[in-house]
């Protein structure tokens, strides 16, 4: 019975956390328990929920930021969702898209532009060490993460670092496609970044983009991956 409880607490506590994950991608806003509880129809009190909220942070997978009473995922809390990911779908006019851009045998300036509408972040190309594009800029400084000096400062420091960043990891991404989060992240650690190589002929080239933390990791990746199909 006491095993029970615990693997029910445990399986409560990773719905809540990832219920404040999925509500924070979506609105870039701290999460509060009571609107956990009436969004989301948990089925338990507030009081259970900030309970499990106080465990949550003590463990370092939500914080507080200091302008707010709601609680933001950490990069802990986005590393843990990243075991349990699952296979996005493109909507059927992102998949239009894409298909008409492939369709006049664009360059692969006008294949980062459209994964830059698509996605609505900033995306990198790269066909080798030296020839490198970006876009979607702006994109990325729309979002809520980016309204602080600070942090658009810091990215106009990778922005600035761009071509020394691409080249120091050119030879390290893999075929794959790899989620880089926070800390792990070479284009600094308060954003993420979805990373491939690809094959063209005899030339190899990387391209990926460059989100807040909070990006919808399964849709990003799903449009990666549609893109990597459609280059090989």
């Amino acid at each position: 019975m006491i095993y029970y409880t615990y693997i029910y607490m445990e399986e409560r506590k990773k719905q809540i956390l990832n219920t404040i994950v999925e509500e924070h991608i979506e609105t870039g806003l701290p999460v509060g328990s009571s609107l956990l509880v009436e969004k989301y129809k948990l089925g338990v009190s507030p009081a259970t929920v900030r309970n499990i909220m106080s465990d949550l942070e003590e463990k370092g997978y939500i914080a507080q930021p200091h302008t707010s009473a709601g609680r933001v995922p950490t990069e802990k809390a986005y590393k843990l969702l990243l075991e349990d990911l699952g296979e996005g779908k493109l909507k059927e006019k992102e998949i239009e898209a894409i298909n008409e851009v492939f369709s006049h045998d664009a360059d692969f300036r006008k294949v980062a532009k459209a994964l830059a509408q698509t996605a609505q972040t900033a995306v990198f190309w790269a066909r080798d060490e030296n020839d490198l594009y970006y876009t979607g800029m702006s994109n990325l400084f729309r979002q809520p993460e980016f309204s602080s000096a600070e942090n658009i400062y810091d990215m106009g420091e990778v922005i600035d670092r761009m071509d020394e960043i691409v080249e120091g990891i050119f030879s390290e991404v893999d075929f794959e496609p790899e989620i880089l989060i926070g800390s792990d992240n070479p284009f600094g650690d308060s954003c993420s970044s979805i990373v491939v190589k690809y094959r063209d002929g005899e030339d190899v080239g990387i391209f990926g983009i460059l989100a807040p933390m909070r990006m919808d990791y399964e849709r990003s990746l799903a449009i990666i991956k549609y893109i990597l199909d459609k280059l090989k």
